[in-house]
């Protein structure tokens, strides 16, 4: 891989799978299709797409498990300052962490919503991206 950070690489993957879900919609609304037949293919893109949110957030959550664990192991040398700033880098990993495994657990049961989804997905990849900063300097 070239300059190009672990980020940029997710950002386009995101962006791809929301383009090509879009698109699909958009050519099973256009399609000569029975309602029904519509109404099954869009349930079934749904769900695929609940799946790879799903994936997503368990990808995250597995990313934070293992950033924290190497910031805990760089923070031995730190100065009282940036202790600070890792402790509250930490707390917000962790936090994050901890909604990602509850809002998977609550996916995997049938009782999550979308708005749910869509602030764990956002609060694990700020997370991963203040300890990614964290550890760069």
């Amino acid at each position: 891989m070239s300059d190009k950070g672990p980020n940029t690489v997710k950002k386009v993957a995101i962006g791809s799978a929301i383009a090509g879900a879009v698109g699909y919609l958009a050519g099973i609304l256009s399609a000569p299709k029975s309602g029904k037949d519509t109404r099954t293919d869009i349930a079934h893109k749904a769900g695929d797409v609940k799946n790879s949110a799903e994936d997503q957030l368990a990808d995250l959550n597995d990313e934070l498990k293992s950033l924290i664990k190497t910031t805990k192991e760089k923070t031995v040398n730190l100065g009282s300052s940036a202790r600070s700033e890792y402790n509250e880098s930490l707390m917000k990993a962790k936090d994050a962490q901890n909604k990602a495994g509850e809002v998977l657990k609550a996916i995997r049961a049938g009782e999550a919503s979308d708005p749910d989804l869509d602030k764990a997905l956002r609060q694990a990849r700020l997370a991963v991206k203040n300890l990614g900063k964290y550890l760069k300097s």
